[in-house]
């Protein structure tokens, strides 16, 4: 059984008429948020990640963001913001665009912040802080990306058409009766085990860390991580947050869909303080191509995580980790100041 749904805190805030990337607009959508801190003088802004939910998100506010008034926010597609799952003809696609003009929305409007002292994201959080970097500079004096990428590799593109593939050719994915009600338990196992060891690395299996996190075996960490922790997930879900990774470019914004800039020159644009932090043994989001990234940004800093975790170093697994990064965001903010 998947673990409890965590609810504590969560807020939602309405937004009306709104018109997706692809031209459909629905005459309302939600977005799920939750505030800590919220008379803090300075404001820090961070998005949920692939299959992230608000109360599983790292938030720092126990380390280097205590002292910020926080906002953790669900992108679209988690099932806490408007989703397949909860809004009745959700477009067949999203893009970042649409998560950010609707938490620019809740920002401004609802929440009258007028700019963040910094941006927090992982993985699909760090592109979605890239897209708010390009979309609204004004707003950011800071952001943090970690194990992220400004446009998403062939590579990582490739990956994902894995865990896909599982997914939506199970057998009760295709019942349309089991897939209207989100059920297609073996699929989703499916999707899990397809995914489950792109998350760490090769080191990580071989010391058997597994152990640390309290699993026995393989076995039992592969059937939690790679199969009841995804019973509590649409289906649909997971395949429209995925499509938007796989189609993110920062370029179609900072161009045009028809003639993205390049990553460079879309690097290049950036104005706001960036400090990348990908981790030393991510898979699939390599440090390689953070280094490459730092290169062209005019206030740009590179952190890499010395860590065997892999991709799940940047997203709360490892306290060490955990540690890390919250001194290196504390020693990136301190310069700022």
């Amino acid at each position: 059984m998947a673990p409890a749904y965590d609810d504590t805190g969560i807020q939602y805030f309405e937004l009306k008429d709104f018109t997706f990337q692809n031209g459909i607009t629905l005459p309302k959508v939600r977005v799920a948020y939750r505030e800590f801190n919220p008379t803090a003088p300075k404001a820090a802004l961070i998005p949920t990640c692939f299959r992230g939910r608000i109360n599983t998100t790292l938030n720092f506010t126990k380390g280097v963001l205590r002292n910020h008034r926080v906002i953790v926010v669900a992108q679209f597609g988690n099932g806490e913001s408007a989703s397949p799952s909860n809004t009745e003809n959700f477009p067949s696609t999203i893009d970042y665009p649409d998560t950010v003009r609707a938490q620019h929305k809740l920002i401004t409007e609802h929440l009258k912040i007028p700019s963040l002292d910094v941006m927090v994201g992982f993985s699909m959080g760090g592109q979605c802080t890239y897209h708010w970097s390009a979309m609204y500079p004004e707003m950011i004096n800071n952001a943090v990306i970690i194990c992220s990428s400004v446009k998403t590799s062939l590579h990582n593109y490739q990956f994902l058409e894995g865990p896909k593939a599982a997914l939506i050719n199970s057998i009760d994915y295709n019942d349309s009766n089991a897939r209207s009600n989100g059920v297609a338990v073996r699929g989703l196992h499916a999707f899990g085990r397809a995914y489950s060891a792109w998350l760490t690395s090769t080191e990580w299996f071989e010391e058997r860390l597994f152990e640390k996190q309290g699993f026995k075996s393989l076995q039992d960490w592969s059937e939690a991580v790679g199969g009841t922790n995804y019973e509590d997930w649409h289906p649909d879900n997971l395949l429209a947050m995925l499509g938007c990774w796989q189609r993110s470019n920062l370029g179609a914004v900072v161009g045009s869909a028809s003639r993205p800039a390049s990553v460079e020159e879309t690097l290049r644009s950036l104005k706001p303080r960036i400090l990348l932090m990908p981790s030393q043994t991510d898979q699939y989001f390599r440090w390689e191509a953070s280094e490459k990234e730092v290169k062209n940004l005019k206030n740009g800093e590179l952190a890499v995580i010395p860590s065997v975790w892999g991709h799940l170093a940047g997203g709360g697994a490892n306290p060490e980790d955990n540690e890390w990064m919250d001194q290196r965001i504390a020693k990136f903010l301190n310069q700022s100041a």
